[in-house]
């Protein structure tokens, strides 16, 4: 017997118009804080992971679990990025699709990036996994501090008010 598709599968109908919010949920620190935010501007959220995470019941917000497998839930957000979408991630490769979709994209640390550093952004990352690949040992980013938290609702809280000035209802 398979189990039941669950009703937050891919299948999820997601608005064309207005502002959304798509986090990358998979090792995402900031979704508390991106609730609080989408609660307060009355903007639904998608959380799209490739396994089960718990999201409060809110109407708000619609867990979108996808197959597991190399860049689904990257893929599931990439489509249906577009103007009017905040995506919430760390990927710089996703980062650069939503962009190209016309998505404003945030890092959980707060950094903003956009049409004019994102291909900085990748070339960094790209030099990084080959210095890897190599052999060289390169450390990581540095641990999440309360300042990135604090950074992260600004940018987010900056995001929406622009959308919402720009004319874009929320979703």
């Amino acid at each position: 017997m398979s189990a039941p598709t669950p009703p937050s599968s891919p299948e999820v109908p997601v608005p064309a118009e207005g502002i959304l919010i798509f986090v990358d949920a998979d090792a995402c620190p900031v979704k508390d804080e991106v609730y609080r935010v989408a609660e307060r501007h009355g903007v639904k959220v998608f959380v799209v992971a490739n396994s089960w995470i718990n999201v409060p019941r809110d109407p708000l917000i619609t867990r979108v679990v996808v197959p597991s497998g190399l860049d689904v839930a990257d893929d599931w957000i990439a489509e249906r990025s577009r103007r009017g979408a905040v995506v919430i991630t760390a990927d710089i490769p996703l980062a650069a699709r939503a962009i190209k979709a016309g998505a404003d994209v945030i890092a959980p640390n707060g950094r903003a990036f956009t049409e004019a550093s994102i291909g900085m952004a990748l070339a960094t990352r790209n030099l990084m996994d080959d210095l890897r690949s190599g052999g060289a040992v390169t450390g990581g980013p540095p641990p999440f501090a309360a300042k990135d938290r604090s950074a992260f609702l600004s940018a987010l809280d900056l995001a929406l008010v622009r959308l919402k000035r720009a004319g874009l209802a929320a979703g």
